[in-house]
């Protein structure tokens, strides 16, 4: 029997996830979405999912009654319900509700979709400690037990630098890193100057290189804490719609040249068939990652070493499309328990 999947919250990500899945025959062997909860206005909630700037148009069909989404001709209940305690996950019998309306940050916060009878919560962002895991699927998904009940996916960013992480410090160990998240524009930002608390984003997005605040360096700490201490990240944003960099300068304990460190991450890109990580050595830019499904992609061109020690490494990322799978990943972990397809 399929899993019954709710989302709250029907922005970005949740339509990202929705069109992940009937995208791919392997999520719709496992998952049925049931029901979306979106307060915004329900023509624009059809519309948005049918056409989209970013990945296109739908590639099946789009329409909606007075209370459902139809896609493909598979009814999902469409609702608007601002307390998720008040929900009607009992009566639908959700198995998950993925929560990524971005509201809603704190087991707390979780506990009310339980509470109105939903079996779990995934939140589509990294949430406060107090959750049963914080999940990078590929890399400590087989942390998740039966009984985990509220889980978060971490965040687009987390997704993509901590495999790379993960095998420098397999392979080489870490003495310290810095990180830059060279990233495409986002909602939160002005498309013309606009006031804000925080002045730079008081500035047009389409002007500008943005320097923005980021907690990518406590995330990657909950996920590899034996890097505490050793790793601070930056951010600045791009006036781009999609597709985002990783940029890591890291200092290696072990000496290393460049053809060596080029191998190791090789590597990563053919665990679990390819397909959550990738490695490319052909010459791309930013757009030939658009829905792009993989965590993360090295660009090989892009890597350098300096006295043995000191490394440079670039990787690209979907900062949509690829975590939208992941959530669909961890959602079927978190249910049958089924982990990344074998090395």
């Amino acid at each position: 029997m399929k899993l019954k999947v709710a989302i709250n919250g029907y922005g970005r990500i949740g339509r990202c996830i929705l069109r992940a899945l009937y995208e791919s025959d392997y999520y719709r062997s496992f998952i049925d979405i049931v029901a979306i909860n979106e307060l915004a206005d329900l023509d624009a909630v059809t519309h948005l999912t049918k056409y989209d700037t970013t990945h296109g148009r739908f590639p099946g069909t789009v329409a909606r009654d007075e209370s459902h989404l139809l896609i493909n001709g598979d009814k999902i209940d469409l609702l608007s319900e601002p307390k998720p305690e008040l929900l009607p996950w009992r009566q639908l019998g959700v198995d998950l509700v993925l929560e990524c309306s971005g509201v809603f940050k704190t087991r707390q916060d979780a506990e009310r979709h339980l509470q109105a009878g939903a079996s779990k919560v995934l939140f589509s962002q990294p949430a406060e400690q107090d959750v049963d895991a914080t999940i990078v699927f590929g890399v400590n998904n087989h942390l998740l037990k039966p009984e985990h009940t509220i889980v978060s996916n971490a965040s687009c960013t987390t997704n993509a630098i901590i495999p790379v992480l993960n095998v420098l410090q397999e392979t080489f160990g870490i003495e310290c890193a810095l990180i830059t998240t060279i990233h495409s524009a986002m909602h939160d930002q002005p498309v013309i100057d606009a006031y804000d608390s925080d002045l730079r984003k008081t500035r047009s997005a389409l002007q500008s290189i943005i320097p923005v605040e980021t907690g990518l360096a406590k995330g990657v700490v909950r996920i590899l804490p034996e890097l505490k201490n050793r790793v601070h990240a930056q951010a600045i944003r791009v006036p781009t719609i999609n597709v985002s960099m990783m940029d890591l300068s890291v200092e290696l304990e072990k000496p290393t040249n460049r053809e060596a460190l080029n191998q190791a991450l090789k590597g990563l890109s053919q665990k679990q068939g390819g397909r959550l990580f990738g490695y490319i050595e052909e010459l791309l830019v930013s757009c030939d990652f658009n829905h792009d499904s993989r965590s993360s992609i090295v660009d090989s061109n892009q890597t350098q070493v300096c006295n043995h020690h000191f490394a440079k490494v670039v990787t690209w990322f979907d900062n949509e499309w690829g975590f939208a799978n992941r959530m669909l990943d961890t959602t079927i972990a978190m249910i049958d328990g089924i982990q990344p397809i074998a090395d």
